[in-house]
């Protein structure tokens, strides 16, 4: 329980307050290991050390994070709130997208489509399970599948991160289909 709070805490400062513990991070989100290590060390987990930080990485089902070569710096890979650029490679989506989320979300997302609100990009997972997945973090999940080609036809900009999550700005409603309960029931 404790390596995963140690992973939110991560998570918290490379994306979003690396000031909590009094770092910053480069214009690409990098942040000085050893200083990561030693902040977070003076604040919330005193046992906190370069094995700790390596498995967090290694184990990550996510893969949230990354070390730059030599392992002296570490950023996340995506869900910045923060203005980084994480030199996102430009590509063409596949056909179709998804993007999965709580049933409190929907009526603004019909209405309004998907927005990145305080993030910087909206995140769009590669298939059906992983959408369903993410859903289902906050309570019975709701998934919807993106036109992605088509958007990308339209002049949209489509980005994959280093751990694979499709990124974009925003998805207008016209490019959204709502998944039915009956093709999610085959997961758990």
């Amino acid at each position: 329980m404790k390596r995963v709070q140690m992973s939110r805490y991560l998570s918290l400062i490379l994306r979003h307050h690396p000031e909590v513990i009094g770092i910053e991070l480069d214009e690409h989100g990098w942040a000085d290991v050893d200083g990561l290590i030693q902040g977070i060390r003076a604040g919330k987990f005193p046992g906190f050390n370069r094995e700790i930080l390596e498995e967090i990485v290694r184990t990550d089902d996510k893969q949230r994070y990354a070390f730059d070569a030599m392992h002296q710096h570490i950023r996340a890979n995506q869900g910045h709130s923060i203005p980084v650029d994480v030199e996102l490679a430009e590509v063409i989506p596949p056909e179709r997208l998804w993007h999965g989320t709580a049933v409190k979300y929907v009526a603004s997302i019909e209405k309004n489509g998907l927005e990145s609100r305080s993030r910087l990009y909206v995140h769009l997972s590669k298939d059906l399970q992983t959408a369903y997945q993410v859903g289902k973090r906050h309570g019975p999940p709701v998934v919807f599948w993106i036109d992605a080609l088509r958007m990308a036809k339209d002049g949209y900009v489509f980005y994959l991160s280093q751990n694979g999550v499709y990124l974009t700005k925003h998805v207008p409603v016209e490019y959204l289909h709502k998944v039915e309960e009956t093709e999610m029931d085959c997961y758990p």
